[in-house]
């Protein structure tokens, strides 16, 4: 629990202090370390601030600044000893109760291990130990690095690894445990920056700030190193305790470059450890050196100031300045430094934040000011010049540490670019491929369909001979085992159907198709990457809309949010068998594909006359990165091809169910 929970009277013993930088290094110096016992003494009359009494002398903490140390209640203490005690106890009974029946007549019962009155210090120690050895680990890095593929070696989970800009829509958790300490690993979202510009950016800072992990670990694809370091530098900003994980380090060798890594990590005072993910190869020299920059033990991690160069420099010791001094009035997350970059950047979430300061009109103030000098001395505006001296610095640690390969041979990935993006042969490929699916989709799958439909039937047909007629027999037959049948039915397609999308994406062609697809999505009035859940739509229209939220326009996302269900879905099929047996039996497969094509320009009219009225304007670019092609793992595919199947269940399932 925080500090700030306790209650008048109340002790707790100090697990870890929350936050980065300056705020946590002086509250440390505070007295407020692993092991230290604090009690609350009294709230003041509006409940803020609170004062504590910490090594014998009375301290006094704003609610906020208590939020961010985290401590062991003694009465968390006493349930946690209760119920090991209690599980104890039970595996004596059980043991006794086994040999008692003869079934381990060579084994004598155990004693439960009770806790004594005087060894409650020592019991609680340990109760501690457990709790300051938890490490929150955040795991952040750019689309395609890797990332998710790093949180599966490390958790042993089975998120989805794509390729595709943004599948990643939402933080994942895993665990594991390594030399006695145990990981709380979150996976967030893939993003290029901490800006306020997309969702996934203003989720992952909302992470930070919020949930202020111990550790975080940057993924970083090695042989792409100077565009991923972007990340890294804006990371540097915030101060968290971090790691950067060189991941695909592979490719970067056999690229034949070099990269003093330990050099560049000195250089940046953040750790870098090699790894290959995929491969399994690195991951414990990855958790050996989180331990230690958890534990302050590694003479690597410096917190550095990136140069920006003179004229920004100048603005922001203006702007940093007069925050430091009113630093208690800013978010403990991160530090003053650190909002000063991002109000001169003019980001609408860091000044959402400060809006209730004090002191915010004074620091708009300067702001404006400082932002008016900087475009004028550089020409540029805020951003760009801010982008530029951070590449400028990556650029310069690079040229120090790295050496690019010798060998411009030709690329796997160039070479099939070629042929999969030419004007000529690009869309051909693509219906081609596109047709393969279809026909694997529902050809492939009217066989398991069918067994499934009959075996659904034939528990039907039982049930329904079994029961006496009735109410009950009818919701029992028709509802609940017709309810089932009609969800399970769909799963052979929907299993084909994203086994194919899972291999497209993962193997990077999938990013290829909304790139060649981009000029006739732009005439309909929306993104290129809305083509990819419009193609999830003939699948299962549920994770078709969830997969909107991988576009970074908010317009395209919501236009491509309400057409998305003009898809003919799979569920569909029924009824339009029903529909074009009984009335169009002569001509029933042209009339089906009269549908499906009906369900298309219905969706391309609804787009178009939506970009005319309701969104004329559409506020960001398309920008998508185009990922060097890889063979996918089956492992690795079927995981995430369940992982869709599961969500079609668990979505679809309850809500079928109770309608039937």
């Amino acid at each position: 629990m925080r500090l700030s929970e306790l209650k008048s009277g109340e002790s707790a013993t100090i697990v870890k202090v929350m936050g980065h930088g300056g705020f946590r290094r002086r509250i440390m110096e505070m007295g407020f370390v692993r092991g230290e016992r604090v009690e609350v003494i009294l709230n003041a009359p509006l409940k803020d601030p609170i004062e504590y009494r910490i090594m014998g002398y009375d301290i006094s903490l704003r609610r906020s600044e208590a939020e961010m140390v985290e401590v062991l209640s003694d009465s968390e203490a006493d349930e946690y000893l209760a119920r090991r005690a209690e599980r104890i106890r039970q595996a004596s009974q059980n043991n006794k109760t086994d040999s008692a029946a003869g079934e381990n007549p060579e084994a004598s019962p155990t004693s439960p291990v009770t806790v004594a009155e005087g060894d409650d210090c020592t019991s609680r120690e340990e109760v501690l130990s457990r709790q300051s050895r938890t490490i929150a680990v955040a795991l952040v890095g750019n689309p395609n690095s890797g990332k998710t593929s790093l949180f599966n070696a490390i958790s042993g989970g089975h998120e989805h690894v794509g390729n595709y800009s943004g599948v990643t829509v939402g933080a994942k958790s895993g665990h594991c445990e390594y030399k006695g300490y145990h990981f709380e690993i979150t996976d967030l979202p893939g993003t290029y920056a901490l800006s306020a510009y997309t969702p996934e950016e203003r989720f992952v800072r909302h992470h930070l700030a919020t949930e202020t992990p111990d550790v975080v670990i940057n993924s970083v694809v090695a042989s792409n190193i100077e565009r991923n370091l972007y990340l890294t530098t804006e990371l540097i900003d915030i101060n968290p305790r971090m790691v950067v994980a060189l991941n695909m380090y592979d490719e970067l060798k056999a690229s034949g470059s070099t990269l003093d890594y330990d050099s560049l990590g000195r250089m940046l005072g953040v750790p870098m450890v090699p790894v290959e993910a995929r491969n399994n190869k690195g991951i414990n020299d990855l958790l050996d050196t989180v331990i230690d920059v958890f534990e302050n033990r590694d003479e690597r991690v410096r917190h550095i100031h990136i140069n920006m160069g003179p004229v920004i420099d100048e603005s922001l010791r203006k702007l940093n300045g007069d925050m430091s001094l009113h630093r208690d009035e800013l978010p403990k997350a991160f530090p003053p430094r650190y909002w000063a970059m991002k109000m001169l950047e003019s980001d609408r979430q860091a000044e959402e934040s400060l809006h209730n300061c004090k002191r915010y009109p004074v620091w708009v103030e300067i702001r404006d000011r400082e932002a008016k000098r900087i475009s004028e001395a550089l020409g540029e505006d805020v951003e760009t010049a801010f982008a530029n001296q951070k590449y400028g610095f990556i650029q310069g640690a690079l040229k120090e540490t790295y050496t690019p390969g010798k060998r411009e041979e030709v690329t796997a990935t160039a070479l099939i670019d070629t042929f999969v993006t030419h004007k000529l042969w690009g869309f051909p490929i693509f219906f081609a491929l596109m047709g393969l699916m279809f026909w694997c989709t529902f050809s492939l799958g009217a066989y398991p369909q069918a067994w499934i439909d009959a075996l659904v039937g034939w528990i039907g047909h039982g049930v329904d001979a079994l029961m006496p007629a009735g109410a009950l027999r009818d919701m029992i037959v028709d509802g609940i085992i017709g309810g089932v049948g009609s969800v399970i039915v769909f799963l052979p397609n929907i299993m084909i159907l994203y086994l194919f999308i899972a291999f497209m994406e993962d193997s990077g062609y999938l990013a290829r198709a909304a790139f060649i697809m981009d000029r006739v999505m732009h005439r309909i009035g929306v993104h290129g990457k809305s083509f990819i859940p419009l193609i999830m739509g003939f699948g299962c229209n549920v994770p078709a809309i969830m997969a909107c939220r991988t576009i970074e326009s908010r317009s395209s996302r919501l236009i491509t949010i309400l057409i998305t269900p003009f898809m003919s879905c799979s569920a569909r099929i029924p009824i339009y068998i029903l529909l074009t047996g009984t009335f169009f039996a002569a001509n029933a497969g042209a009339v089906m594909l009269g549908l499906y094509l009906l369900g298309i320009v219905v969706a391309i009219v609804t787009a178009r006359l939506m970009r005319k009225f309701l969104f004329p304007v559409d506020e960001t670019p398309f920008v998508m990165e185009l990922p060097p092609y890889r063979l996918p793992t089956w492992k690795t595919t079927v995981s995430h091809m369940w992982d869709k199947c599961a969500q079609y269940l668990k979505k679809m399932g309850g809500m079928i169910l109770i309608a039937s």
